[in-house]
């Protein structure tokens, strides 16, 4: 039987080599339809989702029971661990191939586990153990630390020893498509006395990637480079959106709090690590060299092109003003994954974590607009002689990611935000 991944591979679904959702993706989401069913186990394909659930219960995935694709998050799913996931992806690859007769064949199958996508609500794909997010790209913490320190203190002393994080709220984590109120918080512009509460003024998005942990450590135990790259089911876009006027006044001396935990969007659709396996590649040179424990022998970055839009409140159309690859990231996620357990920290499934702010070398490769306008001093300039500095009410952001491969991209669909007026 060919490899999931054989570029060679066709649906009998047409598939456009545009679209993110190509056989050789097959992403997991949870979704809901018009025939009145829970929230279940999704598919990607093309433009449709493959019930996975309905091909379960008509006996065509033999390999776990049913009962996990009828749930309404894909947590029952990955806790059976790698080698279901991998098994379970072939055989879904085997009924979708062109020249494989057994869904092809049997229409009144393919009406029961084939739903357009237009048809069906899209849901957060889990329940969210916990959430930290790094801060592992050079060219952002770089950024950063220019504008608020010089550039001969840019990085802070630690940063090049070990990836850099912090505990984030599982509970504001929401699937794209949620509306995102203004964050309230403690104000304190450098040139008033005493601090007041109010609707943040400079809010900003973060453009990250986020690692979906499919499987448990014990506490108390380390985790070996092998060990964490197992643990990962997947990828999703991440937005940690950001009040950087609240994160400016709380963030001495423990780090950001409420200018993070109001609202972390994600996509719907997770993509496997095993998808993402042809467009592995080696991250930047580090140096000095990690600690023992961080060192890497495999490549554990990934060629993917990031792009984040802006649609203004009085725009029609969203405008790209990033265009990015997590290629660049100096810290990879097994790297985060095994410094995250290194002090004894107990991982969980369904645990979430976010890649941190990916920017590049380039100007147009800034992930934040904290980056982009310079710390409000630079306006991005839109169609219509709008401008921005930060967000504003009405404001719509859309995320997309992609790899690109041979005549077809594996893609993660995107990630969209529009911000409400503070209550």
């Amino acid at each position: 039987m060919p490899h999931p991944n054989d570029p060679k591979l066709r649906s009998f679904i047409p598939v456009d080599p545009t679209s993110d959702f190509p056989i050789q993706n097959l992403p997991y989401g949870v979704f809901s339809a018009k025939d009145g069913l829970a929230p279940r186990v999704g598919v990607a394909i093309g433009d449709y989702v493959l019930d996975v659930w309905q091909l379960a219960q008509d006996c065509r995935i033999d390999v776990v029971e049913p009962a996990v694709f009828a749930a309404p998050q894909l947590n029952p799913f990955m806790a059976l661990g790698p080698t279901v996931w991998s098994r379970t992806r072939a055989r879904l690859s085997e009924l979708l191939r062109h020249d494989h007769p057994e869904l092809r064949d049997n229409e009144k199958l393919r009406q029961r586990a084939l739903v357009p996508m237009a048809d069906v609500k899209l849901h957060l794909p889990i329940a969210v153990s916990g959430y930290t997010d790094f801060y592992s790209s050079k060219e952002h913490a770089t950024n950063v630390g220019v504008m608020f320190r010089g550039k001969d203190n840019a990085l802070q002393p630690n940063w090049l020893h070990m990836p850099i994080g912090y505990n984030g709220r599982a509970s504001t984590v929401v699937v794209s498509g949620t509306k995102v109120r203004r964050p309230r918080g403690q104000l304190k512009p450098p040139n008033v006395e005493l601090p007041s509460f109010g609707p943040c003024k400079r809010l900003d998005f973060e453009l990250e990637m986020g690692v979906v942990v499919g499987r448990p450590s014990a506490m108390g135990e380390m985790l070996t480079e092998k060990q964490a790259e197992e643990m990962i089911f997947g990828f999703v876009i991440l937005n940690d959106w950001s009040a950087r006027d609240i994160q400016q006044w709380e963030y001495v001396p423990l780090g950001p709090f409420q200018a993070k935990a109001f609202a972390t969007s994600i996509s719907p659709w997770i993509v496997t690590r095993e998808a993402l396996e042809p467009f592995r590649i080696r991250g930047p040179e580090q140096e000095p060299t990690p600690l023992p424990y961080l060192r890497q022998v495999q490549p554990n970055n990934y060629d993917m092109e990031l792009d984040v839009a802006l649609r203004a409140a009085p725009m029609n159309q969203a405008v790209s003003i990033c265009r990015t690859n997590f290629k660049y990231m100096y810290w990879s996620s097994v790297q985060q994954l095994v410094h995250h357990a290194s002090s004894g920290c107990a991982m969980n499934v369904g645990d979430l974590l976010g890649s941190g702010t990916i920017s590049g070398p380039d100007k147009h490769q800034r992930g934040s607009l904290l980056e982009i306008s310079w710390n409000g001093t630079e306006p991005i300039e839109l169609p219509g002689g709008i401008k921005r500095t930060f967000l504003e009410d009405g404001d719509c952001l859309v995320m997309r990611g992609w790899c690109q491969g041979d005549g077809y991209r594996v893609g993660f669909g995107e990630v969209e935000g529009t911000i409400l007026a503070a209550e």
